[in-house]
């Protein structure tokens, strides 16, 4: 796709975090858009974000809105960066008044990944033995898990990537639960033991996909990252987050999702669970893609029908009367 631009601006900023994830993706971006744009520059601000600060703390306990984002926001709003690149689960449905999301870029396998302990070398979720510890810090994971294989032990896992595979053959855990995407874009897919099918683990809305943030009032940004917008990914996370937005869930509800096209067909499949994994409402819902958002409201409805609202309120409720961090402790041994 070509860019129609008058007046271009010669340096773009790009504001990234400092991970080494983060850095790889966002480094992908900037290599892929001075290959559209040879005449610009394209230059990285790199910054810590709070969820990139707080490391001994499980994510749920923290709170969601805006964990690895505000940051890089603020610097699009104050005009020291021009665009940003976030792992498109990090990013809220609902964004900040006077930014946009610029782009979807095309996704990598959205799936969950199992790796494990050396010990437990070519074993998978079914045939691990009972009392093993699994390692996670999503709910949506954990929920699942707990729903399927009551008999591990689950505990929670922060840190970069390359820390958590470092506490995994320090024999801290028997497994990890990942994100097969970034196992992969870090050059860890040979650490993969089994990508963790939907009927066992419905992915993060939006896992696996970059979303890149900008100014609403900025068309020549736009334009530009227009050239990286990948529409049938587009289409599927369009349809995912419109689903999760009509639930008013956050990235750290257990939540999840899959999405598939087939010509002009897009099937989401929504998954809503109890904290503690007892309870779990699903259903699917196929319709055109080219009407993603819709699908992702009418099967929020759907859900909610089924009793998916009343385990959200639950949750919301216990939230609101003791603390996330109470709650967590109380109904999970995370």
């Amino acid at each position: 796709m070509s860019a129609n631009i008058t007046n271009p601006t010669q340096i773009i900023r790009i504001a990234s975090r400092k991970s080494q994830l983060a850095l790889v993706q966002t480094h992908w971006v900037q290599s892929e858009l001075q290959k559209h744009f040879p005449d610009r520059t394209f230059e990285v601000e790199m910054m810590s974000t709070q969820g990139d600060k707080i490391l001994d703390v499980p994510l749920a306990k923290i709170g969601d809105k805006g964990l690895f984002t505000k940051e890089l926001e603020v610097k699009i709003l104050d005009r020291t960066a021009d665009l940003a690149v976030h792992s498109l689960k990090d990013l809220p449905t609902n964004l900040p008044a006077g930014l946009m999301l610029g782009c979807i870029t095309e996704r990598e396998n959205p799936a969950d990944a199992l790796v494990v302990n050396a010990k437990h070398q070519g074993l998978q979720l079914e045939t691990l033995p009972a009392g093993a510890v699994i390692g996670t810090s999503s709910l949506r994971r954990l929920a699942q898990l707990r729903h399927h294989f009551p008999h591990f032990a689950f505990k929670d896992v922060r840190g970069n990537v390359n820390t958590r595979l470092a506490k995994l053959d320090a024999g801290e855990y028997d497994g990890l639960i990942l994100a097969a995407a970034g196992l992969q874009r870090l050059d860890f897919g040979d650490r993969i033991h089994q990508v963790i099918p939907a009927s066992l683990s419905l992915h993060a809305v939006g896992q696996g996909a970059l979303g890149i943030e900008c100014r609403t009032e900025d068309p020549e940004i736009l334009a530009i990252l227009q050239t990286l917008q990948h529409q049938p990914t587009a289409d599927r996370c369009y349809a995912e987050r419109a689903f999760l937005r009509e639930l008013e869930g956050g990235c750290q509800v257990p939540i999840g999702v899959n999405t598939t096209i087939d010509g002009d067909n897009l099937t989401l499949v929504g998954m809503v669970s109890s904290l503690d994994g007892q309870r779990l409402v699903t259903d699917t819902i196929t319709g055109l893609a080219t009407n993603a958002e819709q699908i992702g409201k009418d099967l929020a409805h759907l859900l909610r029908s089924k009793g998916a609202q009343e385990i959200l309120n639950e949750i919301f409720e216990l939230v609101r009367r003791d603390g996330l961090k109470k709650v967590l402790d109380e109904q999970t041994n995370i």
